[in-house]
């Protein structure tokens, strides 16, 4: 019979009686179902040799009872043999989450998992209380103090648990009053409207409370008064009291402003690097301005910006401000420690099966070998992101190892799919019902070029393509491109006149690059054009078809540039495009005329998810040589979504006195304003965009002055969504001038047209 030395049903350890001590010959283990023996033994304090006394045992029962992974723990005696019997804890076999909206059930596992509530886990009764303190925290942060967690722990069978986690979410409580106190230099209406939480939702009614959106607002207002002067402004504390019934919020933040303080001196100090003159240009605060946090950190950032350009990637650049608090005046010093210099061992890429290595490297712009410059990497991704081969790219600078001066530059993409093969319908107010029908490899085989065969018809317009393009014809970065057209344009079913065109041409085109952000453009196409002219075409058209015959061969030169630095190809919000083209037809060709061009389109921010779009269109052509005017099927027209929304497409400028057509015109200005607006329903939707416009517009004859006072204008809301099916456009326009004879369309629509 085995005699019991210590029986232990609690984590304290309890002696049955007085033992003697015995040398232990062996040690048995008992009770163990999932735990390996192995797991025991290395928490056990007791070894084969070892003399046990009852300190000991009951130090080996506290150590196994820490683990957490057993309930009861008794350790007897079988003569010299150390038996220890372990009832193990339940394991949990499943995890689930319910009620939850607010915050996504990934979220809330991960937390979970960080205080130990994970599927295979052993189950400690004592999480089952933090669980409900740590869901508790997470929803408090989103203001949500009236939800309530439940936690169920049931038994399965083989000593297994379900825990089932019931989350009553509840309402948010709603910001009732918020407060600052301490302020005089500014007024409470001014300092409020700077902060998130005391402004009111997208509908009109008061703010939710988030513990996250209170710090990010107590930042705004302390980098408000800082970048205004007062250097020593502080929050002095903060008060969030909530309602009994956990529905709103009373918020009261206590400041002291301080004194405002100019800049007396600014110094540079430490290791330079380059000239001080080159640094100093950096600083974007000067001697005698107004302190600002917001300019002295900027200042910072430049010079950080410009060492690492040199390979100094570690660079430390610390500003200390001596404060004259007499003469209310403050001296800034940049101390400046460039660190090691980094070079680049190797670039690496990784991720890409259908794209070479070759069309990855061409565009980037770190060089192995070299100082490691951040510019150049984030330059290098940048490229990388417009070729649109891939959906994700990361870049990681790993050291290497065995050297304290070199790192390896991985790139690592995600490739989508660059190739396409669609058919669909489409829908615009110039072209009226499309079909389409394209195939087309943006990577071919993975070497970056372009194929394309394309066939859209609409009552308009039926354009037949093929092209294909080389990005890299050379290893400079020059492309070159071909393209082969067949087109008929029926300008009556585009509200122009009673005539149709038939063209066929092909081309070769250019692309030169200047810069990271310029290239010039050169083509040439022959194009040869019928014109079928109706019965009830303008007059205007019917006497240049008598002069110049109804078909004809022409050699197109175009020269184009383009100055693009936006951060985007679609729904751009920061950068500028500027372009300028000049089209013209060679000697040998049947008629001789020119076609002027140039586009400026500039972003600005006002404020988070708010951006001011000004873009503004010129065009011009004319005649030259034997060629009495611009052939009439070149002229210019306005009116549309396109161009000045509200007015009916292509309905604007003079119109001919017999049919009342437009004649369209050699000169066109279309100016736009358009404030993008943050998106009401989906915030980070990269695939809306809501705004509200301004346009201008039309076009002038020959005999015609550019009139500021002719131009049409007009108001209205746009919406633009990014579909499966193609981009879709829709705007409602009032117009705001427009005179007897203008053809005026308040909604518009198009589907499927291009960017």
């Amino acid at each position: 019979m085995r005699k019991l030395l210590v029986p232990f049903l609690s984590l304290c350890a309890a002696k049955a009686y007085a033992f003697e001590p015995f040398i232990v010959q062996d040690i048995k283990l008992e009770g163990l179902q999932r735990i390996s023996i192995g797991t025991v033994f290395n928490y056990l304090p007791i070894k084969v040799g070892d003399k046990v006394t009852e300190d000991l045992t009951s130090e080996a029962i506290k150590k196994l009872f820490t683990t957490g992974f057993f309930k009861d723990v008794k350790v007897e005696r079988e003569g010299n043999v150390l038996v220890v019997f372990v009832a193990e804890r339940p394991a949990i076999a499943e995890v689930n989450i319910t009620g939850n909206s607010a915050l996504p059930t990934e979220q809330l596992e991960e937390a979970l998992k960080q205080i130990g509530l994970k599927v295979g886990h052993v189950l400690d009764r004592s999480v089952v209380t933090v669980v409900e303190q740590e869901l508790q925290r997470q929803y408090y942060s989103l203001g949500k103090y009236a939800v309530k967690i439940e936690t169920t722990v049931t038994p399965l069978e083989r000593n297994r648990v379900n825990v089932e986690v019931k989350i009553a979410e509840g309402e948010s409580a709603n910001i009732y009053a918020f407060n600052i106190v301490g302020n005089t230099v500014f007024k409470d209406k001014k300092l409020l409207n700077l902060l998130e939480l005391a402004g009111t939702s997208a509908f009109g009614g008061r703010k939710e409370y988030s513990k996250q959106l209170f710090a990010a607002d107590l930042e705004i207002l302390k980098s408000y008064y800082q970048d205004r002067g007062y250097i020593n402004f502080r929050i002095n504390s903060t008060q969030v009291s909530l309602t009994p019934d956990k529905q709103d919020v009373y918020i009261t933040v206590n400041v002291t402003e301080g004194e405002k303080y100019t800049v007396r001196k600014i110094s540079l100090s430490g290791n330079l690097v380059t000239t001080e003159d080159e640094l100093r240009k950096l600083i974007t605060i000067k001697e005698g301005d107004i302190f600002s946090r917001k300019e002295s950190s900027l200042s910072r950032t430049n010079i950080n910006d410009r060492l690492s350009e040199d390979g100094y990637a570690f660079a430390n650049i610390n500003l200390s401000p001596t404060i004259d608090e007499k003469n209310k005046t403050v001296d800034l010093t940049f101390f400046v420690d460039p660190g090691r210099r980094v070079y680049v061992n190797r670039i690496n890429i990784y991720g890409n099966i259908k794209t070479k290595d070759e069309v990855i490297r061409r565009e980037i712009r770190q060089m192995e070998g070299d100082w490691m410059s951040a510019k150049s990497i984030a330059q290098s991704k940048k490229r990388l992101n417009r070729l649109g081969f891939f959906d994700e790219i990361t870049v990681e600078t790993p050291a290497v190892e065995n050297t304290n001066d070199q790192v390896d530059v991985n790139y690592t993409v995600s490739e989508r799919s660059t190739g396409s093969l669609s058919a669909g319908l489409g829908y615009n107010d110039t072209q009226g019902a499309i079909v389409n029908f394209s195939i087309s490899q943006n990577n071919f085989v993975g070497t970056g070029n372009r194929v394309t065969v394309s066939i859209n018809n609409s009552s308009v317009v039926q354009n037949n393509t093929i092209s294909y393009t080389n990005p890299y014809y050379t290893q400079d970065g020059i492309s070159r491109g071909f393209d082969i057209y067949k087109r008929k344009f029926s300008a009556l079913q585009a509200s122009i006149s009673n005539y149709s065109t038939n063209s066929f041409g092909a081309g070769v085109n250019y692309g030169i690059p200047m810069s990271e952000s310029d290239s010039l453009g050169l083509g040439l196409t022959y194009d040869t054009t019928e014109i079928i002219a109706g019965t009830t075409a303008t007059q205007v058209l019917k006497d240049f078809l008598a002069v110049e015959g109804n078909t004809y061969s022409n050699y197109k030169a175009r020269l184009s540039w383009s100055h693009d630095t936006r951060n985007k190809a679609i729904f751009a919000d920061k950068g500028n495009l500027a372009s300028g083209s000049v089209d013209v037809t060679l000697p040998g060709s049947d008629l001789e005329y020119y076609k002027l061009s140039l586009r400026y389109l500039q972003y600005f921010s006002l404020a988070e998810q708010v951006t001011l779009l000004f873009n503004t269109q010129l065009g011009y052509g004319q005649s030259y040589g034997g060629t009495a005017t611009l052939p009439p099927y070149e002229n210019y027209y306005a009116g549309g979504s396109r161009s000045v929304r509200g007015y009916d497409s292509n309905r604007l400028g003079p119109r001919d006195p017999a049919t009342n057509n437009p004649l369209g015109g050699n000169k066109r200005v279309i100016t736009n304003l358009e404030l993008i607006l943050p998106n009401p329903f989906a915030e980070n939707s990269k695939s809306i965009r809501f705004s509200t416009f301004f346009d201008a517009g039309n076009v002038f004859t020959e005999n015609q002055n550019i009139s500021l006072g002719e131009l049409r204008t007009s108001v209205g809301l746009a919406f633009i969504w990014i579909t499966p099916v193609g981009l879709m456009r829709f705007s409602w326009a009032n117009t705001l001038n427009d005179k007897p004879g203008d053809d005026t369309k308040s909604f518009q629509f198009t589907l499927g047209s291009t960017f």
